[in-house]
């Protein structure tokens, strides 16, 4: 036992059980001296002392513990995040290690405060209406996926200018890399540099030098969307500014997100040109794989750029597009469609995007249900990077592309199945807080504001975890 002050905690004790000091210390056998020393921590709380409170009071001596301190510091830690000021670690322990009573009171009120925002969420997911008055504020990039939710995540003026400079600069699908590092030398005075990334950006551009340093790491079709994300800003800064001031994008961090996101738009449609990457998408039966290496990128940039073929006079299928991780945070989310997943709560573990986890790098197609009635098909996999270096972490995500079974004939992944029967249909929602299929094998909580009876008779699963 490291040497633990734990004053504040001793006279709560003492007036809990409206004791005055001389007599505390005489309960534990102590000089009053002593216990004067240790209430003002300037003496640490021995073993023996502790264990003399637990055999006169029987006093849990968890209640002193420093498990019982560490888990505070972490809720306390979680809770604070969400403050108006930074909070530091010391500031945080201490608060724990001497007034542990008004720390889990903090905890409490931020589990309600959650508790109250989720149930407001939910509300307005199940409405149908994310902008519901007095409910909580839009986060930035929640304002920016609404921005393009909004457009049907199609931006016209964004690929109509990439197709005039795609051919103005005379690119093609294995050409891009090496066009637009001629561009950028030719017609802005800068010069690309390939070298390592150094604190982990994969762009970074020196005004003053004209020097577009890209990741190494990345390959060469990555490679070739940061310089033209680059060229964006510096051909469309107007365009993408005029798009940017939208009522949407409360704030500047949501404006310079959004104008990060369209960039990264441009950059896209210029590596895949609308009207030559939809023309190959409807000849191949949109086969994710077969795109990718006719345009030369990769499996995450084609399900992108598949979720934005929205042109009045040639539209694609309208897909959702979508990233998860491992532990189910969502990272990307882009639809042509009405379809949305909540963002209460996690999404459907029975979806096979997290199926995908299991078996890495195989396409996986799934027939899924919501509980509207509202039938989809989806095709997932997982895409990642390797490890940089030995010991070193590599990034892996599951991405997912869904459309409306109406549209699933045109792609190549329905082939043997049969779209017609709805028994072969998985039941999904949107996630547990705001599904309301009762009797779902993956449930993990129950529907917000709903009651659930449960059969005292019966002794069959447990309809939620209870611990």
């Amino acid at each position: 036992m490291r040497k633990a002050y734990m004053g504040v905690r001793l006279r709560r004790l003492r007036e809990e059980r409206k004791l005055k000091q001389i007599e505390l210390a005489q309960a534990l056998g102590i000089s009053a001296s002593y216990l004067n020393q240790l209430e003002q921590n300037q003496r640490p709380l021995t073993v023996p002392v502790l264990l003399k409170i637990n055999a006169v009071f029987g006093i849990d001596v968890q209640l002193f513990s420093e498990d019982e301190e560490g888990r505070l510091i972490t809720e306390l830690r979680d809770a604070l995040t969400e403050g108006s000021e930074d909070v530091s670690l010391a500031e945080v322990r201490e608060l724990a290690m001497n007034m542990p009573a008004v720390g889990r009171t903090l905890v409490a009120l931020h589990r309600r405060y959650r508790e109250a925002a989720e149930r407001n969420e939910a509300m307005a997911a199940q409405l149908g209406d994310d902008w519901i008055a007095g409910g909580p504020a839009r986060m930035p990039f929640e304002q920016v996926r609404d921005f393009f939710y909004a457009r049907h995540n199609h931006v016209e003026p964004l690929d109509e200018a990439a197709e005039r400079l795609y051919a103005k600069a005379g690119l093609s699908p294995h050409g891009v890399h090496a066009g637009l590092a001629a561009w950028l030398r030719d017609h802005h005075g800068i010069q690309v540099v390939v070298a390592g990334s150094g604190g982990g950006a994969q762009r970074r551009f020196d005004p003053a030098a004209r020097i577009l340093h890209i990741a190494a790491e990345l390959k060469q079709g990555q490679q070739a969307f940061q310089m033209a994300t680059q060229l964006a800003f510096l051909e469309l800064g107007e365009m993408i500014d005029r798009l940017a001031d939208n009522r949407i994008l409360q704030g500047e961090e949501a404006r310079q997100l959004a104008r990060v996101g369209l960039a990264n738009y441009f950059a896209g449609a210029l590596i895949l040109p609308y009207g030559d990457f939809v023309a190959a998408a409807e000849t191949e039966a949109y086969d994710i794989e077969r795109l990718a290496r006719r345009f030369g990128v990769g499996f995450e940039t084609i399900c992108h750029r598949l979720s934005t073929l929205q042109r009045a006079d040639a539209r694609g299928v309208p897909f959702f597009f979508i990233r998860v991780d491992r532990a189910g945070n969502i990272s990307k989310r882009q639809s042509a469609t009405d379809f949305h997943f909540s963002r209460v709560g996690g999404s459907c573990p029975l979806w096979n995007v997290y199926e995908a986890f299991a078996q890495p790098g195989k396409v996986l197609t799934q027939i899924a249900q919501m509980p509207d009635g509202r039938t989809y098909m989806w095709v997932a996999r997982t895409v990642g990077t390797a490890n940089t270096g030995f010991g070193e972490p590599g990034k892996t995500f599951a991405v997912g592309l869904g459309c409306d079974i109406r549209h699933a004939a045109r792609l190549v992944y329905s082939r043997g199945l049969d779209l017609a029967d709805p028994s072969s249909a998985t039941p999904i929602g949107a996630g547990c807080k705001v599904c309301e299929r009762a009797n779902c094998p993956q449930r993990a909580f129950p529907p917000i504001g709903r009651t659930v009876a449960v059969d005292q008779n019966r002794s069959t699963r447990t309809p939620y975890p209870v611990s």
